[in-house]
């Protein structure tokens, strides 16, 4: 078992009636606030228009960034940059999913940095300094409203990056599950994929570790499982919705990890996949998690599978380990297509195999990959892509 180091600053608000709280947090930062958002469903919703009267009762001064797309662009964050240091921004206030977030956080950082916000995601320079960040969240799914990473296309390049720095996860956060009611079928569909493969990500591992974090990751795999799919026949049912929120945040914040030292297989993949394609990160990561586990499924990788099978999806622990292992990963595959209802593969979705080489070798330079549950090469990375097809 590996030493680790467990810190997350951020302080949420969860429930229903919160956002009283928004305006004397934002305060405690400074009076000058950059709101950052996306399409504008904020605006349909009437979460935006709470949330300038809770700025204007605080007496605070407003900026706004909208038009963050899913996946965000790096051009978002050079925007929002822009903005901060010109109008002297304070405090960044993020209102909606992950991509909200991510965008925001790197915005934070590059109010720091006057050169492009892309020579943070390329190493260029170092993120040591980041203006603080309060976020509401109106989809569970990527975790980002209680950790410190994010991640940012650049569609000149093809490149999807993703970057951790400390000083970016977010002060506070707001989770009232009332404001995911109206995600539809399809994104919480990929959301509960999203959740998942963060636990997955974490779970398959060959450290040993903590049976009370393999017990704590196994009850919330069970958690999506369980309400992802009354969430979506339900989408106003608070306790599916609540119960999917909080996992999300806990997939993802540093918790789960404890000791362990090896890296993430799936995202980076799936990553070249949404930065060459442009799809959505749950179904990419839907597309890819079962491929990638008959791929590495072997004698020595086994056992890890047996005890997902059993403990997860409550197989015959009396079977043979093999046996427990693929039926795992069919019962993973039937979950991801069949009770989410997610296109299987990337054939239906459009994608061809004419990029595969590139995207395998652009996956592999990143190194995640190398260190994984089992190490992958380039090669090895395109047969999981093709498997896809």
């Amino acid at each position: 078992m590996n030493n680790f180091t467990y810190d997350i600053p951020t302080k949420v608000y969860f429930g229903e009636y919160q956002l009283g709280h928004l305006g004397p947090e934002l305060k405690n930062y400074g009076k000058k606030v950059l709101l950052t958002y996306g399409g504008g469903s904020i605006k349909k919703s009437g979460l935006y228009d709470k949330i300038l009267e809770e700025i204007e009762k605080a007496g605070l001064e407003l900026f706004e960034l909208s038009g963050i797309d899913p996946n965000p662009r790096v051009a978002s964050v050079n925007a929002g940059a822009e903005i901060c240091r010109k109008e002297g921004i304070d405090v960044l206030l993020a209102v909606g999913g992950g991509s909200v977030i991510d965008c925001t956080k790197f915005i934070g950082a590059a109010a720091y940095h006057e050169g492009d916000a892309w020579d943070i995601l390329t190493k260029k320079v170092t993120v040591e300094k980041c203006l603080p960040i309060i976020t509401v969240l109106t989809l569970a799914a990527t975790g980002s409203e209680m950790d410190a990473a994010g991640v940012i296309s650049n569609p000149d390049t093809n490149d999807k990056i993703g970057m951790m720095f400390p000083v970016m996860r977010p002060k506070v956060s707001f989770l009232d599950p009332t404001l995911t009611y109206s995600v539809n079928q399809y994104q919480t569909a990929c959301g509960a994929v999203d959740i998942m493969s963060h636990i997955i990500e974490v779970y398959f591992q060959t450290d040993q570790d903590l049976y009370m974090l393999d017990a704590v990751m196994e009850g919330l795999m069970k958690t999506v499982l369980k309400y992802g799919p009354i969430a979506m026949a339900e989408p106003e049912n608070y306790e599916a919705r609540a119960n999917l929120m909080w996992a999300s945040s806990w997939a993802i914040n540093g918790f789960i990890r404890g000791g362990k030292r090896h890296a993430w297989s799936c995202h980076p993949m799936e990553h070249e996949l949404s930065a060459f394609y442009d799809i959505t990160h749950g179904l990419g990561l839907a597309i890819l998690i079962p491929r990638w586990m008959d791929y590495v499924l072997n004698g020595e990788t086994a056992g890890r599978f047996y005890q997902f099978g059993v403990n997860v999806f409550e197989i015959d622990a009396g079977l043979p380990e093999m046996e427990v292992a693929k039926k795992s990963i069919e019962k993973l595959k039937a979950f991801f297509f069949e009770t989410l209802g997610l296109e299987s593969t990337l054939t239906e979705i459009g994608i061809d195999d004419a990029r595969f080489g590139e995207m395998a070798e652009k996956a592999a330079k990143l190194g995640a990959t190398k260190h994984g549950f089992w190490p992958l090469t380039a090669g090895d990375i395109e047969k999981i892509f093709r498997m896809c097809l």
